[in-house]
């Protein structure tokens, strides 16, 4: 297929697709669906070998948000019965993140619900990394606060944090039809701060929410020129009791042709595969391997993930590994630009929250119904609510 060449030959010099290719890509049919994901793969191989990083999320404070977006578990009037609880102390949100990394994880991001954090609360999280990395040797460490106020990113930079997710989500054009709180343009301030000081910047989006593929071109284009190093891409998880809670618009399929455009539109950006695989991709999820290069291992924020040891499984059998702590995960012309570290992901919603997710290998694959559409019916079977790890008495899953 000429597109697909012409996109391989352009991923490898690290060339922008136009947005006619781009759009193309999500326009593939199934039929081409191998090819597709075959000709991506060579550029995620390029530039990222077939090297697989773990990420840990940690939710340092669950529910109890003031801003209304649409697709958040934790929102302002979410009526989803999700854990809720105030803020981890540091030696307990530290042994949370030790199970992640005994588990394999590489980073360890730090995770709170809010429109953004108080000059005490910036203290409570650099104690927090203070802590993990006092403990984990050599563990990367990404903060998610939500909107940073000036000098704040440069206090996580001395605390130690090596990275600060915020993500766009979704087009500048229908922001504001999933948030009205805060704007699409605050969410940009926040990566730039993050960025100035000297943090390697995580921004992605949200695909599922009713977008047209001109939005996911579009959002997708506007990360390509914010330039962060790590691109995390949810696949927004309904939970009962939020605005979004009918939007079952994705197939295996679809996910795996918006991956590859993400792929070919930041070639040798960290793409992370984030919340919502275990429902949407089910057993596709080993695919989706040949076009990212970063998952997260375990549990989501409010939702759970299927059993860490069938990541590790999972990995293995599609003839990929785990990225070890003394790899840079960026390549070498990115990881000098950006001081080395390697990426990560969320916003006022993280990433991994957008979406709640779940299932164990045990579901995977189970034969989905599809409506009249061809959209499959919803697998709301998928969706379970974390009940386990942080917050609770319960050990973690990793």
């Amino acid at each position: 297929m000429d597109l697909l060449n012409t996109l391989v030959d352009k991923g490898l010099r690290r060339e922008l697709p136009t947005r006619e290719e781009a759009l193309a890509v999500l326009a593939t049919s199934d039929d081409d669906l191998l090819e597709v994901v075959a000709a991506a793969g060579k550029v995620r191989r390029q530039w990222f070998g077939r090297r697989v990083k773990l990420n840990y999320l940690v939710n340092l404070k669950s529910g109890l948000c003031p801003e209304d977006c649409s697709y958040c578990s934790q929102r302002l009037g979410s009526k989803a019965e999700i854990l809720k609880y105030t803020w981890l102390k540091p030696d307990e949100a530290s042994k949370a993140a030790a199970a992640g990394v005994a588990g394999g994880a590489k980073r360890v991001c730090l995770v709170a619900s809010g429109r953004g954090p108080t000059d005490r609360d910036i203290d409570r999280v650099s104690e927090t990394i203070e802590a993990i990395k006092e403990q984990n040797e050599g563990v990367e460490v990404c903060a998610c606060l939500g909107l940073l106020s000036d000098g704040q990113a440069d206090r996580l930079r001395s605390a130690g944090a090596d990275a600060y997710n915020h993500n766009l989500n979704t087009s500048e054009g229908t922001y504001g039809d999933i948030t009205t709180t805060h704007t699409y343009a605050d969410r940009v301030e926040t990566v730039h701060q993050a960025q100035a000081a000297g943090l390697s910047a995580c921004s992605g989006l949200i695909a599922g929410m009713g977008e047209s593929d001109a939005d996911l071109v579009d959002v997708v284009f506007s990360l390509r020129e914010l330039d962060p190093d790590s691109v995390p891409v949810n696949f927004l998880i309904p939970f009962e009791g939020t605005p979004l809670a009918k939007e079952w618009n994705l197939t295996p399929q679809r996910c795996l042709r918006i991956l590859a455009m993400v792929r070919f539109v930041c070639p040798d950006v960290e793409v992370r595969l984030a919340g919502g695989r275990e429902v949407h991709l089910r057993s596709m999820q080993p695919l989706a391997l040949h076009l990212v290069n970063s998952i997260f291992l375990g549990d989501y924020l409010t939702s759970e993930g299927q059993a860490g040891q069938a990541d590790l499984d999972m990995i293995a059998d599609a003839g990929f590994e785990v990225e070890g702590a003394g790899t840079t995960t960026l390549p070498a012309h990115r990881a000098q630009s950006s001081g080395g570290c390697g990426s990560h992901d969320g916003g006022c919603t993280p990433c991994g929250d957008a979406s709640g997710e779940a299932g164990e290998a045990t579901v995977c694959g189970t034969s989905v119904e599809a409506t009249a559409s061809g959209v499959p019916a919803a697998r709301t079977d998928l969706v379970a609510v974390r009940r386990r790890g942080a917050g609770t008495d319960l050990a973690p899953n990793a």
